[in-house]
C-alpha cells in the first residue's frame, strides 16, 4: 500500500492505534469490508501483478514546501500487465454515490489497446466484502478477454442458488436473495452514471427500455439504509458476475475485527485462535 502523501488526505484507510481481537464470522454477505477494503482489494492485485499509479490533483505555490501542498483529490489506479483492465480506488476522490453510499473502487475493462474507452465498468462501495471483489477480480485477471460476454444470466442466478439463496418468487430468472432476504442479485435498470460502452447507453431516449446490468445489494432492515451496494454495467460478462455472486452467497466465514454496527446482531462468530 502507497504511504499516504499527506497526512490530512490519506489514500487508504487508517490503521487503528488498538487492533481489537479477530473473529470468524458468517454469513459473508453481512460481514462488512473489515475496514480494509482498499488493502485487502489492493494485496489481491499485487499479487496478480497489475502496477499501482497515484494520481494527485492539488494546488502548489511557489516556493511553498512540499508538506504544505494542499491536495484537493487522489485516487490510486491500478492497472493489469495487458492494460486491458484497470481498477481504481476512488473513495478519497469524491465519487457519485450508489445506494446512497459513496463508491469506493470502480473496475474497468476494455476490448483492445486500441481503444482508449472503457467497455464496460462496475462499481462497489465501502462494506462489501473484500473478499467478494477480490474474487470478481482474480476471474477478471485470469480472462483472455476481459471484455468479450461468455454465458447468460443463469451462470449469476445458480451461483447464489448452489448457496441455499432464493429465486425471485415473481422473476425467477432476474434475481434472487438471501434466505433471510437482507441481501440481494438482480438484473435491473443501470442506475445513472454507470459507465458503459453500448450504444443504447448513450442515445436511449427517457421513455425507451433502459439497459439492463447486474445490481446487488444489502438492505438488512427494510427501509433503513443500504449496508453496501454494487452496480455492474450491461456489457459486463456474466461469468464475472457470477464469480462476485459465488464468493458472496458463500457460506464459507471470514476473518473480521470490525463488524458493521448494522448487522452486528444477525453475525455468526466465533474467536479466531
Amino acid at each position: 500500500m502507497e504511504a499516504p502523501l499527506h497526512p490530512d488526505f490519506p489514500i487508504g484507510p487508517t490503521t487503528p492505534t488498538s487492533v481489537p481481537p479477530a473473529y470468524w464470522v458468517g454469513p459473508r454477505h453481512l460481514a462488512g469490508d473489515d475496514g480494509r477494503l482498499y488493502d485487502t482489494v489492493a494485496d489481491t492485485l499485487t499479487d496478480l501483478g497489475w502496477m499501482s499509479l497515484v494520481i494527485v490533483r492539488g494546488r502548489r505555490e511557489l516556493d511553498e514546501a512540499p508538506e504544505d501542498r494542499e491536495v484537493l483529490r487522489s485516487t490510486v489506479l491500478h492497472i493489469s500487465p495487458d492494460t486491458l483492465r484497470w481498477a481504481q480506488w476512488v473513495l478519497p476522490d469524491e465519487p457519485f454515490h450508489l445506494g446512497n453510499s459513496p463508491i469506493a473502487w470502480q473496475v474497468s475493462a476494455r476490448t483492445d489497446m486500441s481503444s482508449p474507452l472503457a467497455q464496460w465498468s462496475a462499481y462497489f462501495t465501502p462494506d462489501v466484502p473484500g473478499e467478494v471483489l477480490a474474487a470478481f477480480l482474480v476471474a477478471l485477471d485470469a480472462r483472455d478477454q476481459p471484455a468479450v460476454p461468455l454465458g447468460g444470466p443463469e451462470l449469476v442466478l445458480g451461483a447464489v442458488a448452489a448457496h441455499g439463496w432464493l429465486r425471485d418468487i415473481d422473476e425467477p430468472g432476474a434475481g434472487a436473495m438471501d434466505p433471510t432476504f437482507a441481501s440481494h442479485v438482480r438484473l435491473a435498470e443501470v442506475p445513472p452514471l454507470i459507465q458503459d460502452a453500448a450504444p443504447i447507453a448513450l442515445v436511449a431516449e427517457a421513455d425507451e427500455a433502459a439497459l439492463a446490468g447486474w445490481q446487488a445489494w444489502a438492505e438488512p432492515v427494510l427501509g433503513a439504509g443500504y449496508l453496501w451496494a454494487a452496480s455492474f454495467s450491461a456489457s459486463v460478462p456474466h461469468d464475472l458476475v457470477a464469480a462476485f455472486a459465488g464468493s458472496l452467497s458463500s457460506s464459507a466465514p471470514v476473518l473480521r475485527r470490525v463488524l458493521p454496527e448494522s448487522t452486528r446482531d444477525r453475525l455468526l462468530h466465533a474467536p479466531a485462535s
